[in-house]
């Protein structure tokens, strides 16, 4: 299916003009969403009510209001609250143009595709060009949906990427958690050193990593829909201390592990769809996504939910 704009805009620098399309960069497929059901298996909803009597009230019976002190609220129409939102613009006014690596990306928030939108190809190709030679991105201010954001616009081999940026104040600092500092030996340094290139990569491949825990959720659904009892995995024993491990040692065994701890594991053979669930203690010590064997088993009406 063909990729559908979700707005035109103008990508403004100088004198210059440039109409564009925008696009989303990213689409919601996260965790398996469940419904909250009473016993007998009838949807439930909610309610709001008031914390002095208890008694409902309609949403068309409530405002907003803001909080200044304890208990102590000064409240807005929607009509004055709309008035305090940024006027929408259909302009990306760039501001600077700074070194590409020049943001941390623990300021990046929702990423956008730009594409030349009518007559907008040629400049499109030339600030394109210009920025990749430069060696530079953009920063630039658009106010979208009521909010006034700074965005990055950086130069990428197949086009321009627009990136909303977080201010300042929605950032936390590492500072604030006062890690320890310690002393790295140069032998202990040399054998990290080691151990990062054993498995290094030159590329990031996003294909190579899959979700296994939404693909669990989603066997252990499709087992429940055949009308399979689905067994709870064996919780692990808890441990009787913690273990304290010598570095040294640590990062010789790391080395003496060829490729990795998963980096050149094995396709995992094919088990039985009644034993699908069972097994799965040794996969929940591997929660989270971790890098997808090599070889493609055959489509499961799970596995083509969780493509979704």
């Amino acid at each position: 299916m063909a990729a559908r704009s979700i707005a035109s805009l103008s990508l403004t620098f100088g004198l210059v003009s440039i109409p564009v399309k925008l696009y989303s960069a990213t689409e919601s497929a996260g965790a398996v969403s469940f419904n909250l059901l009473t016993r007998e298996g009838e949807r439930v909803k909610q309610q709001y009510v008031s914390a002095a009597d208890g008694k409902p009230v309609e949403r068309a019976e409530m405002v907003k209001g803001y909080e200044f002190e304890k208990d102590r609220f000064v409240m807005f129409t929607p009509d004055e609250l709309k008035a305090l939102q940024e006027s929408p613009s259909h302009a990306v006014d760039i501001v600077a143009f700074i070194p590409e690596h020049a943001v941390d990306p623990v300021y990046y928030d929702k990423a956008y595709f730009l594409a030349p939108d009518k007559r907008g190809a040629k400049p499109y190709n030339l600030l394109l060009a210009a920025m990749r030679e430069s060696g530079r991105c953009a920063l630039a201010r658009w106010a979208w949906k009521g909010r006034q954001y700074v965005v990055q616009v950086r130069p990428t081999d197949d086009g321009l990427v627009l990136q909303q940026l977080l201010y300042a104040d929605e950032v936390r600092s590492l500072k604030d958690l006062d890690i320890e500092k310690t002393n790295v030996s140069p032998a202990e340094l040399k054998l990290a050193l080691q151990l990062i290139e054993q498995i290094a990569a030159d590329s990031y491949d996003p294909r190579e990593f899959e979700d296994d825990e939404k693909k669990r959720i989603l066997a252990a659904i499709d087992e429940k829909v055949a009308g399979k009892q689905v067994v709870a995995p064996t919780a692990a024993e808890p441990s009787s201390g913690a273990q304290v491990i010598d570095l040294m040692d640590a990062l010789r065994a790391s080395l003496g592990r060829k490729g990795g701890a998963d980096a050149k594991a094995a396709p995992a053979k094919k088990e039985p769809a009644r034993a699908a669930a069972a097994p799965a203690a040794a996969a929940k010590e591997r929660k989270g996504a971790r890098r997808a064997a090599p070889a493609q088993e055959s489509a499961t009406p799970a596995r083509a939910r969780a493509r979704k």
